[in-house]
């Protein structure tokens, strides 16, 4: 809801840097790698309550995750292949970072915990299944026009889940209760997608067999005209 909002305001922000990793030679696929890497070690420091480590870990890999994509960009790299690592890797460290706070309390967190990673996964499966058929139909972004994927809009995007993620490293001893809530606002999110994917998809459909309809006849009056 509020990625629209944000990565306008941030991706100037990170000219600068993006500027001096080209001249260094590094690449957008590097930083994409590096970056998953890093957030990964947010699992262990989790899982032994080491909260404001893992907090640096996740804050770490948020900011080479704005930096592949905005070097892609610039460098000229921006690839079909880098955006699918990109959007995989991400995936996986959001799902991570549920995992780790159920290891560090399993008694507590584990349902809270549970019922994220489900609706993290409707989330992120209607939102690929989406980009799927908007590139088929070649849907314009006209709010992501840098991404590599149709960024179906909903509830609970990439601002929102950081924003989680921060809060829970802060206050580790209400994530049940944090989880819980996100996760309903993610069910509202799948909702929506679906509904709004699903008739969208329904009238690009229709627009589609109602074009191919009418180039038959456009073809057939032109021959009798002649």
């Amino acid at each position: 809801m509020l990625d629209k909002f944000i990565t306008p305001v941030i991706k100037p922000l990170l000219t600068p840097v993006v500027m001096l990793m080209h001249k260094r030679g590094i690449t957008a696929d590097q930083l994409t790698v590096v970056g998953f890497l890093v957030g990964l070690l947010a699992v262990p420091l989790l899982a032994f309550e080491i909260w404001y480590g893992a907090l640096v870990a996740i804050a770490l890999n948020r900011i080479l995750d704005g930096l592949d994509g905005a070097l892609a960009r610039y460098a000229n790299q921006s690839s079909s292949a880098g955006g699918f690592l990109d959007i995989t890797l991400d995936f996986l460290f959001y799902a991570v970072i549920p995992l780790g706070f159920i290891l560090a309390n399993p008694e507590q967190n584990a349902i809270a915990g549970s019922l994220l990673l489900a609706t993290f996964i409707g989330t992120g499966s209607s939102f690929l299944a989406f980009a799927i058929a908007a590139e088929k139909f070649k849907l314009e972004k006209p709010q992501f026009k840098y991404k590599s994927f149709y960024y179906l809009n909903g509830l609970t995007e990439g601002t929102e889940t950081i924003a989680l993620f921060i809060a829970f490293c802060i206050w580790p001893q209400h994530f049940a209760v944090m989880a819980s809530i996100f996760a309903i606002a993610c069910g509202i999110t799948i909702f929506t997608r679906i509904h709004g994917g699903y008739h969208t998809l329904k009238q690009q459909e229709a627009d589609a067999n109602k074009a191919a309809e009418n180039v038959p006849s456009s073809a057939n009056s032109e021959v009798i005209d002649d």
